[in-house]
C-alpha cells in the first residue's frame, strides 16, 4: 500500500510554531512552565469548535477558561499538556488528511474494525496519544 504524504503549510501549523510540541517532554515542559488562555480560545477557533465543547473534551468548564482569561492566570498543567497533545494531534491530522475540516470528519468516522469514533479518544492525554499513533499507522498505508 502507498503511503500518504504529509501536507506543506497548513493553518494550525503556522499558527502554532512558536509552542515547542516535538516530544511528550516539550509538551510537559511546555504546560508546566503554563499555557496562557489565548491558546484555548485560538485553538478552537483554528478547529472550528465550539469552546464548550473543547473544554469538556479537556474535562474543564468554559467557564473556567474564561475565569483564567479574566485573571490572567494561565492554564493549570494538566489541562495545558491536554490541550498541547490535542493542538499535536489536530496538526498531524491536518497534514496527513490536507484540512481541518477532513481530519474533523475522519474524527467522527468509526474505526475500520469498531463502532467507536476517534472523536471518543479525545478526552484523556492517553487517547489523544492513542489517536496519533492510529495517525502515524494511516501515513504507513494501514487502515485506522
Amino acid at each position: 500500500m502507498k503511503a500518504l504524504a504529509l501536507q506543506p503549510g497548513l493553518a494550525l501549523k503556522s499558527k502554532f510554531k512558536d509552542i515547542d510540541m516535538d516530544s511528550n517532554f516539550a509538551i510537559v515542559r511546555s504546560a508546566r512552565k503554563g499555557l496562557n488562555t489565548k491558546v484555548f480560545y485560538d485553538f478552537a477557533g483554528a478547529i472550528k469548535m465550539p469552546e464548550k465543547r473543547l473544554a469538556a473534551i479537556m474535562n474543564v468548564s468554559a467557564r473556567t477558561i474564561s475565569n483564567y482569561k479574566d485573571a490572567q492566570k494561565t492554564l493549570e498543567p494538566l489541562y495545558g499538556e491536554h490541550l498541547l497533545k490535542l493542538i499535536a494531534l489536530f496538526k498531524k491530522g491536518e497534514e496527513l488528511l490536507g484540512s481541518i475540516d477532513e481530519f474533523n470528519y475522519w474524527l467522527q468516522k468509526p474505526f475500520w474494525n469498531s463502532a467507536e469514533r476517534p472523536a471518543e479518544w479525545l478526552t484523556t492525554g492517553g487517547g489523544v496519544d492513542f489517536l496519533s499513533e492510529e495517525l502515524d499507522k494511516l501515513a504507513e498505508g494501514y487502515p485506522a
